[in-house]
């Protein structure tokens, strides 16, 4: 047997601290927005179009709310349950709670939600 490579033990040691101390976070700490999703919005005569990057997010969990004027869009992204317990080697796409919002122009709007090339996207059809 090969005696093992120090600094490869080392940083194998470091992401399992790192994945248990995100585990006990996820499970103990508080539940507010960690990060904010990248957006665009478009507008039209008929609508605003928002486009929000969250990938491998299913649309009817993402939670949508008009506020005072502002549009807030929230939810979580978690691993997959089958993947909970795998070793992470790299980890970049957010994890976690989610909050992202958007002052409206004045109006009533309608909003419906469909995933557009890998975004959530929200249609604010403008009444």
């Amino acid at each position: 047997m090969q005696p093992k490579n120090p600094l490869d033990w080392m940083l194998s040691e470091a992401l399992d601290q790192l994945t248990r101390a995100e585990r006990l976070r996820q499970q103990f700490g508080r539940q507010e927005a960690c990060w904010e999703p990248p957006i665009d919005v478009l507008e039209t005569e008929h609508e605003l179009l928002i486009l929000v990057a969250l990938p491998g997010v299913n649309p009817d969990n993402v939670e949508t709310v008009i506020h005072d004027g502002v549009l807030v869009i929230s939810g979580q992204r978690t691993l997959p349950p089958e993947l909970r317990n795998a070793r992470i080697h790299r980890l970049e796409l957010p994890q976690g709670r989610f909050e992202r919002r958007i002052a409206l122009p004045l109006g009533r709007y309608a909003i419906s939600r469909f995933v557009m090339d890998g975004c959530v996207a929200l249609r604010l059809a403008k009444s």
